[in-house]
């Protein structure tokens, strides 16, 4: 007898451990964020039910039409054992143009980032204004003595017009306003005045188109930020451009050297304006481009699922291509930072012509189940055919917040 009672404890014990572990796992691997459309049910699985987080548990628990708003439900295992809180929200799936096109980008900072500080040699010795003023690399400069600095010419006309007085410069960093004291001195090399700095306003590549929006005339691509090469800080955009490009050229990815398309620019005239570049990639409008995709419908990230899929990509001339992925691992908490999937591309044309995934094609289209779930961001460099994607209703929702307020979004 007591031997039984003990088998059946060591079983009891095991059951709950096993149980734990079951919510555990669920805990960590089910997404906090959840979208369903307008009037549907929130499906998980035969095991996962949701249930409101106050009042009485109702069975398929659904956010009534219409309403557009966040609610806050509790995922239960066997709609009994509580996992998790999380938001679910309505939405009306929008028709999207996956498109795959290489877009060539033409952005002007909002004020001039600090690339670079140096010192120079005065008749009073060497001098280094900026270094000495606190100003540091990744700065981004907005104006100086109250005057908007838009480029590298107007700060060398600021610090020629000051005949050696102090300035005062207006600048960002890590998101905070910051004043500062900077006195240029004469540089025995030119005899100009300096203040020891190298700033960037401008930046110029191409990349991939991931969907355009029939519906509000909005484009999204790259999936990512622009980024200043030399500081690896997002590019604060005044102002932007999209052009037309044909890509005629490859160089090949392989272990430790990523490859990347080689395009040029098809004509100086304007296909497009930027109106944002933020943390999930660009956005604006196009005016030029012809697709040759039909609309597909936005997919979820809770409807996002290991297995195949596919990308559409150019790597030669204008007209992008479908190519054959698939889709390994799936992050669905990561938001922000463009690694949510990790993909694979299994199609022998892609991998024999570019090694897999090369830069030039960030932004490329992830079509799963005939929707459009995510776009291409980054190539793991050590393995080229493997890289990493963004959820593609993250972009959708940037380019709504874009439209919506013109802002970052």
């Amino acid at each position: 007898m007591k031997n039984f009672i003990k088998y059946m404890a060591i079983m009891a014990n095991m059951m709950i451990l096993t149980v734990l572990g079951v919510i555990i796992y669920y805990n960590r691997s089910l997404p906090n964020n959840y979208y369903v459309s307008t009037g549907d049910e929130l499906k998980i699985s035969h095991l996962i039910e949701a249930a409101p987080c106050v009042g009485t548990y109702s069975k398929g628990f659904s956010i009534p039409a219409g309403s557009n708003e966040i609610k806050r439900v509790e995922l239960r295992l066997l709609g009994i054992i509580p996992i998790k809180t999380v938001n679910i929200q309505e939405m009306n799936k929008p028709m999207l143009i996956p498109c795959g096109n290489p877009f060539g980008i033409k952005l002007m900072t909002d004020g001039v980032i600090v690339v670079e500080l140096s010192s120079f040699e005065t008749d009073e010795g060497i001098k280094a204004p900026a270094i000495d003023a606190g100003i540091k690399t990744g700065d981004v400069i907005k104006t100086i003595n109250g005057k908007k600095i838009l480029s590298n010419n107007d700060i060398a006309e600021a610090v020629e017009e000051s005949c050696g007085k102090d300035l005062t410069v207006f600048l960002v960093r890590d998101d905070k306003d910051i004043y500062v004291n900077v006195t240029p001195s004469i540089c025995m090399a030119d005899n100009n005045y300096r203040i020891g700095m190298w700033v960037r306003d401008s930046s110029a590549g191409i990349g991939t188109l991931t969907f355009y929006n029939p519906a509000n005339g909005c484009f999204a691509g790259l999936g990512h930020p622009v980024c200043d090469i030399d500081t690896g800080r997002i590019m604060p955009m005044y102002k932007g451009e999209v052009a037309e490009v044909t890509v005629n050229g490859i160089k090949k990815g392989k272990a430790g050297s990523p490859g990347e398309l080689v395009g040029s620019f098809s004509d100086g005239t304007a296909s497009g304006t930027l109106i944002s570049n933020c943390e999930n990639g660009l956005y604006g409008m196009l005016n030029g481009f012809e697709f040759a995709a039909d609309p597909v419908e936005l997919g979820m990230r809770n409807e996002v699922k290991t297995g195949e899929a596919y990308i559409y990509t150019t790597i030669d001339g204008k007209n992008p291509e479908k190519y054959d992925i698939i889709i390994e691992k799936i992050d669905y908490n990561d938001f922000h930072n463009g690694k949510n999937m990790i993909i694979k591309v299994t199609d022998n044309d892609l991998l024999e012509k570019t090694g897999g995934i090369v830069q030039g094609m960030s932004g490329s289209p992830i079509i799963q189940n005939d929707k459009l779930v995510g776009a291409v961001t980054h190539v793991f460099v050590n393995d080229p055919s493997k890289g990493y994607a963004i959820f593609a209703d993250t972009m959708y929702n940037s380019s709504e917040t874009v439209m919506n307020t013109g802002a970052a979004a």
